[in-house]
């Protein structure tokens, strides 16, 4: 398979997948991003937890695939998305100073992004960051410095 971004049709490139997710108070926030961000994200794939998923249904008109809520495994599901390398970035608004019940799958959630090198965005200013990247689009697949994900080979045995 040729991995030469360049010689591949822009029609003939998989759509990026992006993931939402936003806590209670952060998902007003999450909805004015998304608004601003529609054309773009017209181009992606989209996956949410429920609750963010909803709402963000109710605000554009683009399939979003449901996962469950972030209490009850949403975000443990979207942790196995992103480990079988199905995620290509998260947008995730999360609240650092209200405690969350499912806190440790917040935390694993955290910690498989950094593990499978998938970028994440905490707030709305990473995420435009994020969004605004010309790698934003180009799935990791087809980018040729492959040299800066670790190998956590010696680590998984």
């Amino acid at each position: 398979m040729d991995t030469n971004i360049a010689r591949i049709p822009r029609s003939q490139q998989p759509r990026p997948v992006v993931a939402l997710v936003a806590h209670d108070r952060r998902k007003e926030e999450m909805v004015e991003w998304v608004l601003y961000n529609r054309g773009t994200l017209s181009n992606c794939s989209l996956y949410a937890t429920r609750t963010t998923g909803l709402t963000l249904q109710s605000s554009i008109e683009q399939p979003i695939q449901l996962l469950l809520s972030g209490p009850m495994g949403g975000d443990a599901q979207l942790g196995a998305l992103i480990a079988e390398g199905r995620i290509d970035v998260v947008m995730f608004f999360w609240d650092p100073l209200m405690p969350q019940p499912h806190d440790v799958d917040v935390k694993a959630l955290l910690r498989l992004a950094v593990l499978h090198d998938v970028p994440i965005a905490c707030n709305r200013s990473s995420a435009d960051y994020l969004i605004s990247s010309p790698l934003f689009g180009i799935p990791e697949k087809y980018r040729e410095d492959r040299s800066r994900a670790p190998d956590f080979a010696p680590w998984a045995r």
